[in-house]
């Protein structure tokens, strides 16, 4: 972690559930690679495009890319201004943190679950399935995504929260820094 905010309970339990997930998520580029240089070699060598080659690929990369979100907050590595962020104390980057997170992360993310369930449902109720010849039915598959996917990153704030909370307030019988090592600094 970039950030070595204390850890909990729960996030030692919810880091460990996102980094699995990360790394089986991981898997899905080596796919996503296999069905890119079968649908290129199939339009140049054998002049045969598929409408189902190139959906799955966006069905990959979105699986990908929605289920990579949490994984990235869990291993700190989302994009962030470091130009200032790196030069405060860790105290005060835990306040800047408690305070993106309750004020823009989790309303984001909120409205994100609000919406995304009945977006998913409508497709589903109504069977809705590509409007390309051959193209791939039950779109409701790949909509699903984008609830589960910011489901586990809200699992992966709130284990992110409460890392930043143990640092900001420590509990009495665990006030001793994170890492033995910086007191002697």
């Amino acid at each position: 972690m970039a950030t070595d905010y204390p850890t909990t309970a729960f996030s030692r339990w919810a880091d460990g559930c996102i980094q699995r997930v990360g790394e089986l998520t991981s898997y899905v580029w080596v796919v996503l690679l296999l069905v890119i240089a079968t649908n290129v070699l199939m339009r140049y060598a054998f002049d045969q495009g598929r409408i189902e080659f190139e959906e799955i690929q966006w069905h990959l990369y979105s699986f990908g890319f929605l289920l990579g979100l949490s994984y990235a907050q869990q291993a700190d590595a989302h994009v962030r201004v470091d130009l200032i962020h790196e030069r405060l104390s860790l105290r005060h980057r835990a306040w800047i943190e408690l305070y993106g997170i309750v004020l823009l992360l989790l309303p984001f993310i909120a409205l994100i679950l609000i919406y995304s369930v009945p977006f998913v449902a409508d497709s589903w109720a109504s069977g809705e399935r590509s409007q390309a010849p051959g193209g791939l039915s039950q779109r409701w598959l790949v909509k699903a995504l984008l609830p589960i996917g910011f489901a586990l990153l809200l699992l992966s704030t709130l284990a992110r929260l409460s890392r930043v909370w143990a640092c900001l307030f420590p509990a009495p019988e665990s006030r001793e820094s994170p890492d033995p090592a910086a007191d002697a600094r």
